[in-house]
């Protein structure tokens, strides 16, 4: 059988939930490794061909900031030596791309040569990569990978812009593990609104309460917020201030997010850009209309008008009269709910893991 190597951030985002359930999925033929800093949200290391190896970050009085790329290099290498790894699968080029090249030139040295599958997830490119200061190591770690993948054709136009990127880029969407073969029964009569996100800026979370505010004026409504991250606070407090405190629940970060968009009516995803939407992909599956914006993949995943709307960034008038309009027009909701449910069947994992494992077998057979 042969040895894997995931390199991911092990948070509440997107990216991390995305490897830990590709890991799993495919340990049945392969022993699969995770490489991060703490154990990943989603990980099942009950799984005896999952393994789990934690980062170690030196702390010196002399550094101002732990220097995580080294730490995570030399973890790198050590694993693939010690566990003789045939393939490392990085999700993110910042940091994890470039220290797996850099490590993937270490080991040369030891005479070990182990290919790179490099997967972009999003603000890995249209945030963090636009930074000029990053730029030549993001460009560096992809032109270096043996492979690189993007979750949607967006991201790949944003990589091919932003970059000077010299091979080509496969795009493989995210996916979903579906847990139910029909839509569940909702006859809420207090309607549940859900947004769950790693809480930071480009989400717009304070865009989600200003949507609610006006909602909840309209219709018997609560809102369930799910994450954590640096508008939390902020977050809260304009709860308050709106005097929402009593139809709101911060639930934070949880692992039973089935439980709640089961119950869901409407998902809010406002964010200023997504490059796919995999928490979107998440409500969908559950028959759950989607209200997010125009900007980046996620318009591929929710088509507007069927499966839910796509509005202008910041239009929190527009968003609010779509959600209102959907919730109490029964026969449009019924419609939108069916046809969320049919197209997040084609991002079924089963679908999905062919592509990751084709990648595979190109390096390893």
């Amino acid at each position: 059988m042969k040895n894997i190597g995931v390199v991911c951030y092990p948070t509440f985002g997107g990216s991390g939930i995305v490897a830990s359930e590709l890991g799993s999925a495919l340990s049945y033929k392969y022993k699969v490794h995770f490489i991060a800093y703490k154990k990943p949200v989603r990980l099942n290391t009950l799984n005896k061909n999952i393994f789990y190896h934690k980062v170690y970050v030196p702390t010196y009085p002399l550094f101002e900031y732990p220097p995580y790329e080294l730490a995570l290099t030399t973890t790198i290498v050590e694993v693939v030596k010690k566990y003789k790894l045939d393939l490392i699968h990085v999700h993110y080029a910042i940091p994890h791309a470039y220290a797996a090249v850099n490590a993937q030139q270490i080991l040369l040295e030891s005479d070990i040569k182990i290919p790179i599958i490099t997967t972009l997830h999003g603000t890995d490119i249209t945030l963090v990569g636009k930074n000029p200061y990053v730029a030549s190591a993001i460009n560096y770690a992809i032109n270096h990978s043996s492979l690189v993948t993007a979750v949607s054709e967006s991201l790949k136009a944003d990589t091919l812009t932003y970059f000077n990127i010299n091979q080509d880029i496969q795009v493989i969407p995210n996916f979903i593990e579906f847990k139910s073969d029909k839509i569940p029964i909702r006859n809420n009569q207090e309607k549940i609104i859900t947004h769950i996100s790693n809480f930071r800026p480009v989400k717009r979370v304070l865009d989600v309460i200003h949507v609610f505010y006006n909602i909840q004026k309209k219709i018997n409504s609560r809102l369930i917020m799910i994450g954590d991250g640096p508008d939390f606070q902020i977050a809260q407090e304009l709860v308050y201030s709106k005097g929402l405190s009593e139809l709101v629940d911060f639930v934070g970060k949880t692992n039973k997010i089935d439980g709640i968009l089961t119950k869901t009516d409407l998902f809010l995803l406002p964010s200023e850009t997504e490059s796919f939407g995999l928490v979107a992909l998440e409500a969908m599956s559950f028959g759950v209309p989607v209200i997010t914006t125009c900007s980046g993949g996620i318009v591929d995943l929710v088509i507007n008008q069927k499966s839910g709307y796509t509005c202008q960034v910041g239009d929190i008038k527009d968003m609010s009269k779509k959600a209102i309009n959907l919730i109490q027009d029964l026969n449009l909701y019924k419609n939108m709910s069916q046809e969320a449910y049919n197209s997040a069947k084609k991002y079924d994992i089963k679908n999905i893991l062919p592509l990751y494992d084709c990648c595979y077998k190109k390096f390893i057979g």
